[in-house]
């Protein structure tokens, strides 16, 4: 057996690689289960391409710290393939959670598929190697899919409980512990050995090529990363005009504000009686109307300007209510919840500290 060592400066790398794709995939499916179906394909595809290519791109960020005493490389259809089935087992797994009805068992099933795709890509990824030959053992193969099924579906548990931004974020964690501790579980259970005169089965890509490759992958996942970062943060509160500025608006009621709502390519209107709730969803909004979750084009700051100030209150950052809507609110310490028992697509919507005197003002308390 050949001794190895790892670069500790990539292996930190990768495990930033893993958190950014990890972030970047899991933000760009977030409110897609509403998008047209058209739109919605493309988020899964781009998260997919995220997910895979950060899974790809972090093995072999830290098979580029792996230092052996003999000079080695890959075959580049081995490589190639290790690449397609990252990016094709996150599609599957994100096909299940966004097409059709989202269950536990579709979550947790996203999960495992996700969890099994890690080890096989990173198996798939070593098996390519020219000059020297992995050997495993049993430990090392049981222990990596272990773990990685746990995390991944752990992930994936998280971040679809509720699409909120805390539940991205944790999810992001856990998928990126979840690559990071695949690719290291697996390797301290590898052994290399040497290999004189095994032709590789086609092209060959030495390490020089392979970190052009990986740095371009990551290059590209770091842009994706930020331009996504600057979506997923909250916009940044206006400053109003002076009092004197603002003109006098006539009363309006709910009955006569239409939002518009898009579903299957069309863009219908709904009562704003009808809403019961609006919650905010990246740029956009999501209505809660009886059983149906509709997606809006408006932003929540839009929403709440044209929404009847005498019907509609802000309970927190990401909702406003109908509080004729609201059939009971319970204080939990200093924040608080509203309940809609007659809205089954809802349920109970959170009320922040800041904006918990206001809400029970609202609701006559």
């Amino acid at each position: 057996m050949l001794d190895y060592t790892h670069d500790t400066t990539l292996v930190l790398a990768s495990l930033a690689v893993a958190l950014m794709a990890g972030f970047t995939g899991l933000s760009l499916t977030r409110g897609a289960s509403t998008l047209p179906m058209g739109r919605r394909k493309l988020a899964v595809v781009m998260a997919a391409i995220s997910l895979g290519g950060g899974i790809w791109s972090m093995h072999f960020v830290a098979m580029l710290g792996l230092q052996l005493p003999i000079p080695f490389y890959y075959d580049a259809l081995t490589t190639l393939i290790s690449a397609l089935m990252a990016v094709l087992m996150t599609g599957v797994a994100l096909l299940a959670v966004h097409f059709g009805t989202r269950t536990r068992m579709r979550i947790i099933l996203a999960g495992v598929i996700v969890g099994l795709g890690i080890p096989a890509m990173h198996y798939t990824g070593m098996s390519g190697m020219q000059l020297c030959r992995p050997v495993y053992n049993v430990a090392g193969v049981a222990g990596a899919l272990l773990v990685s099924v746990c995390l991944s579906v752990l992930a994936f548990m998280i971040t679809y409980a509720r699409r909120e931004r805390q539940n991205i974020l944790l999810g992001t964690v856990g998928f990126g512990l979840a690559v990071f501790a695949v690719h290291f579980i697996a390797m301290a259970g590898t052994g290399f050995v040497a290999q004189d005169g095994i032709p590789a089965s086609g092209p060959v890509i030495s390490n020089s090529a392979l970190a052009f490759g990986v740095t371009l992958a990551v290059f590209l996942i770091s842009g994706a990363f930020l331009l996504t970062g600057v979506t997923f943060l909250p916009a940044p509160a206006t400053t109003p005009p002076a009092p004197d500025a603002l003109p006098h608006p006539q009363p309006v009621s709910a009955g006569a504000v239409k939002v518009p709502y898009e579903k299957d390519g069309r863009t219908y209107f709904v009562d704003a009686t009808e809403i019961a709730a609006i919650r905010a969803e990246g740029h956009y909004t999501l209505l809660y109307v009886g059983e149906q979750k509709l997606f809006c084009p408006w932003a929540i700051a839009a929403a709440e300007s044209r929404m009847p100030p005498d019907e509609f209150m802000r309970t927190h950052r990401s909702y406003l209510v109908n509080r004729r809507h609201v059939t009971g609110f319970e204080r939990k310490k200093d924040t608080g919840i509203c309940y809609f028992d007659s809205v089954p697509s809802l349920g109970k919507v959170p009320v922040s500290r800041a904006r918990l005197a206001t809400v029970r003002e609202g609701l006559g308390l």
